[in-house]
């Protein structure tokens, strides 16, 4: 697909440079349309008859499909999420992860997988490397890792940087690894299997596109039995199994609850829309993303170092909140991170040459 029409396709782009799909992603058009229309049908004919339950169940089991197909998984092995957030306590509860645990992490973690690790109790190893050089992260974390460690838990993609973490090799440690995708599913090519990781969660809203509240966790087959069910769903269940209460075979017994099927309608048109842009999709984000800190480079410092994923992050000249908000009113969508005084832009397979210079010009 020619990012002409691409672009024509996300109505948000006629009036912004949106740049911040690391928070939300730019709606598709057809995505919209879809919610809209499986609202009106539900205002038209209810939300009990025997046709809508077989449709909406159809529905998760597409989207089932395509996140699998995003991930280079079986659709097995995927459950629906409502968010990386709630992906990550399925696994760290469904583990028992909890006080006298060992748990490998990094001070680079986004509240949603970290603050489960906080509540768990757990004795936490918190690797600092979010100041550190790409080559040299993997040594870092690699030190941390003992014979006591029960998961290491991190992102494949760093928020706050866009830095790339070093997933594969952690895998080959033999420990229970949770990776939180959040950053990198639809922004970079994912291929669970080949990473090696043991749990893998999507976020929906975020690079694909997605309506709010939707995502999924990829589990390993091999873990399926070893994770509790600590939060069944009515989704969670086998109800043709001879016995009552038999979880369903595979990842789909962490499905959450009711799903509304304008969501199921919009993810899977969200879905569509990325995977017609073709495979290019991932070269040109990364282009803009290269092409960005070239730009920024000249007038400010840049904090992602060359060569990593579709996130560039730099140091403010100023309040980054103010300037956020400054951006915002000359057309601009960018990010501020807390605390720490930088800026964040997110490049997708959208993104312009004259987004970037709009940025640049704005700044």
């Amino acid at each position: 697909m020619e990012l002409s029409a691409i672009r024509a396709g996300l109505p948000v782009l006629e009036r912004y440079a949106y740049l911040n799909a690391g928070t939300n992603g730019p709606l598709p058009r057809r995505t919209g349309e879809a919610m809209a229309r499986a609202l009106e049908r539900d205002l038209r004919e209810g939300r009990s008859s025997k046709a809508y339950f077989e449709s909406m169940l159809e529905g998760r089991e597409q989207v089932r499909a395509s996140l699998a197909h995003l991930l280079s998984a079986a659709p097995s092995d995927i459950a629906l999420a409502n968010s990386t957030t709630q992906a990550c306590n399925v696994v760290y509860m469904g583990l028992g992860i909890g006080p006298g645990d060992e748990v490998v992490t990094t001070d680079s973690e986004h509240p949603g997988l970290f603050g489960g690790l906080a509540a768990s109790g757990a004795e936490l190893r918190v690797v600092p490397v979010r100041d550190l050089p790409a080559d040299e992260v993997l040594g870092a974390l690699q030190a941390a890792v003992s014979s006591r460690t029960r998961l290491i838990s991190l992102s494949q993609i760093s928020w706050l940087t866009g830095a790339v973490f070093p997933v594969q090799e952690l895998a080959d440690l033999g420990v229970p690894l949770l990776v939180d995708g959040a950053q990198a599913a639809g922004a970079i090519p994912v291929d669970v299997g080949a990473l090696g990781c043991d749990f893998y969660t999507v976020s929906a809203q975020k690079w694909l596109l997605g309506p709010d509240v939707t995502g999924g966790l990829y589990v390993r087959p091999e873990r399926v039995e070893e994770l509790r069910l600590t939060f069944p769903s009515y989704g969670s269940w086998d109800w043709e199994a001879e016995t009552e209460y038999t979880p369903k075979a595979g990842a789909a017994r962490f499905d959450p609850g009711w799903i509304p099927f304008g969501s199921l309608s919009g993810l899977k048109e969200s879905l569509a829309f990325a995977e017609d842009a073709g495979p290019e999709r991932f070269d040109h984000a990364r282009r803009m993303a290269g092409r960005l800190r070239e730009l920024l480079s000249e007038r400010a410092e840049v904090i992602t170092e060359p060569d990593q994923a579709t996130l560039v992050t730099w140091k403010a000249e100023g309040d980054s909140r103010e300037i956020v908000l400054r951006l915002a009113d000359a057309g601009v969508v960018i990010r501020d991170i807390p605390k720490l005084g930088w800026l964040r832009a997110s490049c997708g397979f959208w993104t312009s040459e004259d987004d970037l210079q709009r940025l640049i010009s704005a700044l």
